[in-house]
Parts: structure tokens; sequence; C-alpha cells
């Protein structure tokens, strides 16, 4: 893996220890009051009302066809995240597989919260298990392909949607130039079997599931995406980091235009 030392133009005060605790003081504040702010949110996150799933979908997974109830392994909760890898495509997003980078992990704590996590893509299950095996993952990933499940939670739209330039996402309509875009739905089944649609985000929606954004956040230089368009473009499958390719803005602006239109690096609107 190449080394990479990125700088930024900015230029930081250099105080004394009392001036740097009187400061960091300041901004610890703001941090409590957003910590606060943000546990809010969640409360009223958990207060939304639910709908009823009563279209049945099927999926073509590692073990067959199965049916959405089957995605909850026994389990009560279940979290899809809507991977971007359309038919036609050779491998997932790098976006999406930035984000998946960080699912292995938190499976199996899930899973002791009764909540299990799966990835649902529109490319056929042995592209995705290819794919999947490629970049080392363990997480359940299965196959929408033979159903509307994907158009039906707002992340794929047709040849037409995109030449008319106008889809429905992110609870508005907005410009895409893409048939893929990310997002993440959650889903309850009752004792009876009845399952219940409870929440979705897309775009930007997705960012707290980056842990090495919140890694980033902390650092030095922080995210330091300001000269990157999109912000994302420094994001690659973790297997293709040996050339620092998307570390400079001025570098592979033909790769930079592909991401845009194929990748959810594109879409950063909150």
């Amino acid at each position: 893996m190449a080394t990479q030392t990125i700088t930024r133009d900015q230029k930081h005060a250099v105080v004394s220890p009392a001036e740097w605790l009187a400061a960091r003081k300041e901004l610890l504040r703001k941090e409590k009051e957003f910590t606060r702010l943000r546990d809010e949110l969640s409360r009223e996150r958990l207060e939304l009302p639910w709908e009823e799933v009563r279209k049945e979908y099927v999926f073509d997974g590692p073990k067959g066809r199965q049916a959405l109830g089957d995605l909850f392994e026994g389990r009560n909760q279940l979290i899809v995240y809507h991977f971007m890898f359309g038919p036609d495509w050779q491998e997932g997003c790098p976006g999406c597989s930035f984000l998946a980078d960080h699912f292995d992990g938190a499976a199996v704590h899930l899973a002791n919260r009764s909540v299990t996590l799966c990835a649902v893509s529109r490319a056929p299950y042995a592209k995705i298990e290819a794919f999947k095996k490629r970049m080392g993952w363990r997480f359940n990933w299965v196959s929408s392909n033979q159903t509307d499940f994907n158009r039906d939670y707002h992340v794929s739209f047709s040849k037409e949607d995109v030449a008319r330039k106008k889809k429905d996402y992110n609870y508005g309509t907005i410009p895409v130039e893409s048939e893929e875009l990310p997002g993440l739905s959650a889903f309850y089944k009752g004792e009876d079997g009845n399952i219940y649609h409870t929440y979705s985000n897309y775009a930007r929606g997705g960012d707290i599931l980056i842990n090495t954004y919140n890694f980033l956040d902390v650092a030095p230089l922080g995210r330091n995406e300001g000269g990157l368009q999109p912000p994302m473009q420094w994001v690659r499958h973790h297997d293709k980091y040996a050339d620092p390719y998307f570390a400079d803005a001025q570098k592979s602006k033909g790769a930079i235009e592909q991401a845009k239109h194929s990748c959810c690096s594109g879409e950063q609107e909150v």
C-alpha cells in the first residue's frame, strides 16, 4: 500500500496551554449540546409511525430463494442497506463498499440486540457472491433482481427515469444521473409474522454508518474533502489503494466523472 501525506493550506494558531484549554472547553460545550440534540432526534425517530409491508418480495441469496421475512433470521428487527450494484455492473459501488467495510464488525453485536443486518442489490446473486468473496466480507447480501423491492424503496430507477432526470429520492424529487442510489431501511417483524417498515434514510443519512469518517473528524486535518468534487472521490475499493489515484482532485478527471454517475460518492446532499 502506498504511503500518502495529505496536507491542507489552512493555517492554525499556535497558542499557550491555557489558551488551548479555553478553546477546547468552548468546543466541548458545543459537543455536549450536539450530543443531547442527537439523543433527542433518536428518541423522535423511535416514535415515528410504522407502515405494514403488504407486498411479497423474494430474494436470491446463499440460502436460495428467500422472502423478506426470512431475512430476519429468527430475530424481530432487520436493517437493510441498499447497496448500489446494478444488474449490468461488474463490481459494487466504491462508496457503498466503503460503508460495507464497517459491517462485519457490527453484525455480531447487532445480532445480540435482536437486529439482523443485510445488504440488498439488484445485481444477480452470482455477481454479488463473487464480489463479496473478493472483498472478504461475511455479512448477508442478497439479490432483489426479480422483485420491485429497490424501486419501492426508492433506490433504483429505470432508464426512462434517468432520461427525465427527475426521481423520487430522499423524500423529494431530485435530478440524478444513475439508475442506482444508496439508502438504508429498517423493518420490524411481529409475533404474528406481519412485517412493518419503520424507517428509511438516504444520501448523507448513511454518514453515521461510516466509522472511518468518525475517526477522520477527530484527526488534525479532518475529512479534508473540501477541494474534491464529488467529496468522496478519494474512496476506492479497499483492494485498490496501492495507487493513490483519487487523493488529488486534479488527477484522473475521467474516473471522477465516472464516479459521479455510478457511485454514491456523488450524492452528498443532506
